[in-house]
């Protein structure tokens, strides 16, 4: 997986990411091109126009990710409105593109582990980066995103991580954040809490579950176009996967991925097993998180995911961070198998005036 260390201006990120990326950037465009085209029937100037709609928005209230996603599309050297469709890509179709993943936080008195497998179309395997970010007065990022989008799954310098499940309802709104700007927003701020409360007053444009999480806590946020409800922790471990625990009136989960609630069951059932195994909690690893995480049971449908005849969706990355460091460690390629390990270490290798 391509490194990339970004800092300085928003314009500088962006460039830098652009530049470096360039490849990925362009193979990612046309796997979304032919993904709306095949799903939607939406050709990619549609996409483009759809995305177009948050332009007041950004304009207005997030000038800062707007220019940095310029300053992207310039290094690259592709259309401004390609690299925005990227970053709401969620939003566009109303949510049709089907990611699936199971995350897990766990806290003891000694650990703070928040860990998922990111499951997606095998194609986008060779476009995933792993994109650091130091920028002045604001934590350093180090996160695992698709080649062009600026906000995804990681961690920042003060301790707090962001994981995300995709969940497929109908309803978007263009006055409220994007789900993957919402992501960056969450590896801005220096404790889940301060996360929260930024995304409570911003709103998310549409259907997901936020995971954000610091050595103390972590509150699941189940997103829709009309409201945003918490989920809190329950002795100190909170898990989801792809459909609302909670009910969102006015919103309907098409259950886009129908194992969803079997995953949900089965992580909560070896954490279960894990707790029972360990005696002493305290005693909790990284390994551990990861050890769950590599689940084949339900194959090929598992928590651990590999491909069908109908779906080309498998596990392509493991994250598991450990925020009291902070730190993660990540997996390219399924957790079950034997895989490039990748480790991040926020701030570190950054250039510029990253808040350590």
């Amino acid at each position: 997986m391509k490194r990339i260390n970004c800092s300085g201006t928003r314009t500088e990120i962006g460039l830098q990411h652009g530049k470096s990326a360039t490849t990925e950037i362009e193979r990612g465009l046309k796997f979304y091109e032919d993904l709306f085209q095949k799903t939607a029937n939406l050709s990619w100037s549609q996409v483009c126009e759809t995305a177009a709609k948050f332009e007041p928005l950004l304009s207005s209230d997030y000038p800062d990710y707007r220019t940095e996603m310029k300053g992207v599309a310039h290094g690259a050297n592709v259309p401004y409105l390609s690299i925005l469709a990227m970053n709401v890509r969620t939003e566009i179709a109303f949510g049709l593109a089907r990611d699936g993943c199971t995350a897990i936080f766990w806290k003891t008195n000694t650990s703070s582990f928040l860990a998922q497998n990111w499951d997606w179309q095998e194609e986008q395997q060779q476009n995933l980066i792993n994109l650091s970010i130091g920028q002045e007065g604001k934590p350093a990022i180090s996160m695992i995103t698709e080649a062009g989008i600026i906000g995804k799954i990681g961690l920042n310098s003060r301790g707090v991580g962001v994981c995300l499940n995709a969940i497929r309802a109908q309803g978007v709104d263009f006055q409220k954040l994007p789900c993957h700007l919402a992501l960056r927003t969450c590896l801005e701020k220096t404790s889940a809490e301060e996360a929260v409360v930024a995304l409570q007053k911003a709103g998310v444009a549409s259907a997901c579950h936020i995971l954000v999480a610091d050595s103390e806590s972590a509150i699941g946020l189940e997103c829709s176009h009309i409201d945003i409800i918490k989920l809190r922790m329950e002795q100190g471990i909170l898990t989801h996967t792809n459909h609302y625990i909670k009910e969102h009136n006015g919103v309907k989960d098409l259950l886009a991925l129908k194992d969803s609630p079997t995953r949900f069951e089965r992580i909560d059932q070896l954490v279960r097993e894990q707790t029972k195994r360990l005696h002493d909690i305290e005693k909790l690893q990284l390994e551990d998180i990861r050890a769950l995480l590599k689940d084949e049971e339900n194959f090929p449908t598992a928590i651990c995911r590999s491909r069908t005849d109908d779906s080309s969706i498998a596990t392509l990355f493991n994250i598991v961070m450990d925020l009291r460091y902070p730190r993660a460690e990540v997996v390219a390629g399924k957790p079950s198998s034997v895989p490039e390990i990748l480790y991040l270490v926020p701030g570190e290798n950054l250039f510029g005036n990253a808040d350590r």
